[in-house]
């Protein structure tokens, strides 16, 4: 490949949308309403605004959950499997199945975003700016969404009985971690559930979603809020409804309950 004709490359990209039922902390959260539409709308929603994907498919074991996916616009060409979509399932298995599939029947893709519904801040721009970094660099195997931590790990500890010791036994000079001001301690980032982008070739050569250069993504505001649990799915009505965050605009009627 020449220089020219490298510069003017575009690699193609696929957007999967995990959406299993099986939620145990909040039922239903994927077709849960939040606002005006179930979760899943708003990350259909920001994936086709984007003009990243040249599909936008949703894995679910659910048909109810494949009709909202499908009404909001995005495609379900199979139903997940159950073995594949159990509490501990791990997403490298439905991904390699899904690509798998779809490379059976000669759709393919240079990369894919794994894009999960309970990110439902994240919009078409966080998607932009994440594809942007992506392919601006050499050598890489994917891209990961990360946060400045709260909790520095340098400050946790490990019980044992009646005692503990530091998970981070380190420190500057003779001044441990734990006993450090917060703003004196290395910068240290937390992955969170917004988005992940990755070429295709890492699944079917590595076994893995993520390869081993992983280039970061830092999220701003709400783009990295991830709904886990009742009280995460309270801070996210509350931020709706208070107009602190917008949720991404979905062009479509809300779906019929």
């Amino acid at each position: 490949m020449t220089l020219p004709e490298a510069a003017a490359y575009s690699p193609t990209a696929v957007a999967l949308i995990p959406a299993r039922r099986g939620s145990k902390r909040v039922p239903g959260k994927n077709v849960r309403r939040l606002g005006d539409h179930p979760l899943l709308a708003y990350t259909i929603a920001a994936a086709l605004e984007s003009g990243v994907f040249g599909a936008v498919l949703v894995s679910t074991d659910s048909e109810e959950t494949a009709d909202i996916a499908r009404y909001y616009g995005a495609e379900v060409p199979l139903l997940r499997p159950a073995g594949l979509a159990g509490d501990t399932s791990p997403d490298i298995e439905w991904i390699e199945h899904i690509l798998g599939e779809l490379r059976g029947q000669g759709r393919t893709w240079d990369c894919f975003s794994l894009l999960r519904p309970t990110s439902p801040f994240r919009t078409a721009g966080t998607i932009r700016r994440a594809w942007a970094t992506f392919t601006g660099q050499q050598g890489v195997d994917s891209l990961r969404a990360v946060e400045l931590c709260s909790q520095h790990p340098g400050k946790m500890w490990v019980v044992r009985g009646e005692r503990m010791l530091p998970v981070l036994p380190f420190g500057q000079g003779e001044q441990p971690w734990h006993s450090t001001p917060y703003q004196a301690l290395p910068r240290i980032y937390a992955q969170n559930a917004s988005l992940e982008i990755a070429w295709t070739r890492v699944v079917f050569e590595r076994h893995t979603i993520a390869g081993d250069v992983l280039v970061p993504f830092v999220t701003e505001g709400a783009e990295g809020f991830d709904i886990n649990d009742p009280h995460d799915w309270m801070v996210a009505e509350r931020l709706v409804a208070d107009g602190t965050t917008a949720l991404p605009s979905v062009p479509k009627p809300p779906h019929a309950a």
